[in-house]
């Protein structure tokens, strides 16, 4: 088993990993953030990489989050955890509260979502946008850190890079949504899609700015994460040592009968780019 680790704004540097070897990744989407680092952590082989570059260049519309979630994949990962920074929707989640989401509201609007276009159609389910399992696995290493771990609630991911206007963010407190952030959305959708089970830990950083005593700034939102990197970091540690071998997890067949485009009809090329994700499917 290998599990991938995607950094992500405060989080630049790998885990306690030992025997680390760096590994340049080429995939049919192009380059991943930033060279991807492998080694050990009790036993297990684990890829990290960082989400927005080894010195912060990509913005959240930039992130090339295909090629990432590509290059975990051609690495053997099999399951995928990773972090966020947010803001809080909530009063009763201030900042250096880690949540472990369970559902997603999609508010981008610029970013490429699928692996499948040019002469593919797969109509895939996101009914459950993070595996139910390690939702569970996460929050069950709560108790490695001192800081609060909640279990559950609705990520709202927008567009950015600026934040949220007092209107919007009023908006999606009105709809009971918990917290809100940039860079969730495609990256579980294509988890998914590459049939890799998949979580996040995020971290408050702010109030977003529906709190008028606490309007966000990025300052305090660079503050805050380098405060919640220690805790998070002590999550995926405990989670990636006390990783259940196996579990049955639909998130390993999420393909199984979403392929709307007869296999004669989808173009070489096509085949070709999608191979890895989807080649079992189409013989």
């Amino acid at each position: 088993m290998t599990i991938g680790f995607i950094g992500g704004s405060g989080i630049y540097e790998s885990l306690a990993i030992e025997a680390s070897h760096t590994e340049h990744v080429e995939t049919p989407f192009g380059e991943p953030s930033a060279p991807v680092t492998v080694g050990n952590l009790a036993g297990t082989e684990i890829a990290f990489l960082p989400r927005h570059g080894e010195n912060h260049e990509y913005s959240p519309s930039e992130v090339p989050y295909r090629a990432n979630i590509h290059a975990l994949k051609q690495l053997g990962v099999e399951r995928v955890l990773s972090s966020n920074a947010v803001g809080s929707l909530r009063e009763d989640l201030p900042p250096q509260t880690l949540l472990v989401p369970d559902q997603l509201f999609d508010r981008t609007r610029n970013r490429p979502r699928t692996f499948y276009e040019d002469g593919i159609v797969v109509h895939l389910s996101l009914a459950e946008p993070y595996c139910p399992h390690m939702v569970d696995h996460l929050t069950e290493c709560g108790d490695a850190t001192s800081a609060s771990l909640r279990k559950g609630g609705t990520y709202v991911c927008i567009e950015g890079p600026q934040f949220s206007t007092r209107a919007e963010s009023e908006f999606y407190r009105s709809n009971g949504w918990d917290v809100v952030g940039m860079t969730a959305i495609p990256e579980a959708a294509l988890a998914r899609e590459a049939e890799l089970c998949y979580a996040t830990v995020t971290g408050v950083t702010d109030y977003d700015v529906w709190k008028r005593d606490a309007e966000v700034s990025l300052q305090e939102v660079l503050d805050n994460a380098a405060a919640n990197e220690a805790a998070i970091k002590q999550v995926i540690e405990r989670a990636i040592e006390t990783m259940p071998d196996d579990h049955d997890c639909e998130c390993q067949h999420a393909l199984d009968g979403t392929i709307n485009t007869p296999t004669e009809a989808i173009p070489p090329e096509t085949k070709a780019k999608t191979e890895l994700l989807v080649g079992e499917y189409l013989e």
